[in-house]
């Protein structure tokens, strides 16, 4: 039965011993991603206007990355601030540039890299090794998988980040030593509190699109802390009546694993949405083949499985109306017209310019998506498929079909692959020397203390 004694059960039974070496792989990778991407966002507006509201209130014991950097008018005085706090900013680093990874379960995809910078923050508080620190993400990705897969919540009107802040509560309590009765509370003041509404994600989308998790992963932290200072919390937040089985999910079981489903976690190629980055990467292949002069395209036409229809192409709202990099990251259309003109997904293509120019405004027009149930079967049993036909302006069709993308489970990403990632995410702000450092303090981790890495995130 899933309840908070055997989430506490499991994670307070994890020993990093228990960890394959595969699995410590995998989330080394994981963290090493996150950190990048981090960096690639630290002059973002949005996450400016996060830092510079930490900033105001001030605070200790945890840094701030990149020293409080900000993308807003003024940079944070501040760079430490409370362990929420630094949650808050820290997550939203990781998390804005859509460039983070994703656990592919049927009816959700949850980012498990939104539990990473709230477990650093609490790691640096409490002292804890580098194996503290692999341990516990490892447990915050497990928890995350298991209510993902075994419990969506996308139907029934709640965001994804409503599974965040009971697996990242769980991961901080883990690094923190809370005790059983304390790590119970933590988890069930989490997911009783702090419950995200879907319409973050639909229609008109904003910037609150990108900042969700950080403040999911702040609540965690904070109900871990209240809850290692004695505070109770409802323990039966599961099974209760009008808890979260009966309110939030509907029944389910989960089981949890030795954090092995960090193994069906995929890396972002393309900063794209999750369920775009086949397509993309097969509009990409097609244009350079091809040669494709996006002014004699006549159509786009995708077919894909229902998840990507529902959330990126129309589903939940028009995906043809796109001014901002909130609408542009998650629109279909955008981002196949996008890739076909420049034969890149990255950063670049969300600059407003970009997105306001005629090129890429007239061709989204021309992007048709459609719901296929045979690709929607296939993604149920672990492909990511898309078929993208684009048609000429001279009657020639040029096809293109993926099952899966670069960075997906079933082709995942080596190290060295991460690695060139974090060169290209993390170089603009960190010179070489810098950035092996970091990449040596990630993979030497078990021998390390989480002061070591965070004393380099400067």
């Amino acid at each position: 039965m899933t309840t908070t004694d055997a989430i506490a059960d499991f994670a307070l039974g994890l020993d990093f011993e228990d960890l394959s070496d595969d699995t410590v792989d995998e989330l080394q990778k994981r963290v090493l991603d996150s950190i990048g991407i981090a960096v690639a966002a630290m002059e973002e507006e949005p996450v400016g206007v996060v830092g510079d509201t930490v900033a105001e209130f001030g605070g200790e014991g945890c840094s701030l990355w990149g020293g409080g950097s900000s993308g807003g008018d003024s940079t944070p005085d501040a760079t430490t601030a409370s362990p929420p706090d630094a949650t808050m900013y820290n997550t939203a680093l990781v998390r804005y540039l859509d460039y983070m990874d994703s656990f592919l379960a049927p009816g959700e995809t949850p980012h498990p890299s939104d539990n990473i910078a709230g477990i650093v923050a609490c790691g640096e508080y409490a002292d804890a090794s580098g194996e503290d620190l692999i341990t516990a993400i490892g447990v915050a990705y497990e928890v995350q998988a298991a209510l993902a897969w075994n419990a969506p919540v996308r139907e029934r009107g709640w965001d994804h980040v409503t599974h965040t802040v009971i697996s990242a509560a769980t991961g901080a309590g883990k690094i923190l030593g809370l005790d059983r009765e304390q790590l119970r509370s933590a988890i069930g003041i989490a997911g009783t509190a702090h419950n995200a509404l879907r319409v973050t994600r639909t229609e008109g989308i904003s910037e609150w699109k990108g900042i969700a998790s950080a403040n999911a992963a702040r609540n965690a932290v904070y109900a871990a802390f209240l809850a290692k200072n004695g505070m109770g919390g409802p323990k039966n937040l599961f099974e209760g009546q009008k808890g979260w089985k009966q309110t939030v999910s509907g029944e389910f079981e989960a089981e949890f694993t030795p954090a092995e489903r960090v193994h069906d976690v995929m890396t972002k190629k393309y900063v794209a949405e999750t369920y775009a980055q086949s397509a993309v990467e097969g509009v990409v292949e097609l244009a350079e083949r091809e040669d494709i002069d996006h002014e004699d395209v006549e159509k786009i036409r995708l077919d894909t499985f229902a998840g990507a229809k529902l959330i990126i192409g129309g589903g939940e709202g028009s995906r043809y109306e796109v001014e901002t990099k909130a609408e542009a990251d998650h629109s279909l259309p955008y981002m196949l017209a996008a890739a076909l003109v420049d034969r890149e997904m990255t950063n670049d293509q969300y600059d407003p310019e970009r997105i306001r120019r005629d090129d890429v405004q007239e061709l989204l027009r021309k992007v048709e998506v459609s719901e296929d149930p045979e690709l929607t079967t296939r993604f149920e049993n672990g492909e990511m498929p898309a078929v993208v036909a684009v048609e000429m302006a001279d009657g020639t069709t040029y096809l293109v079909e993926k099952d899966q993308f670069e960075g997906h489970p079933n082709d995942p990403m080596s190290w060295e692959q991460i690695r060139r990632k974090f060169h290209e995410t993390a170089g603009e702000r960190y010179d070489e020397a810098k950035r092996e450092q970091i990449i040596e303090a990630v993979t030497e981790l078990e021998d390390r203390d989480v002061a070591d890495l965070v004393e380099l995130l400067d």
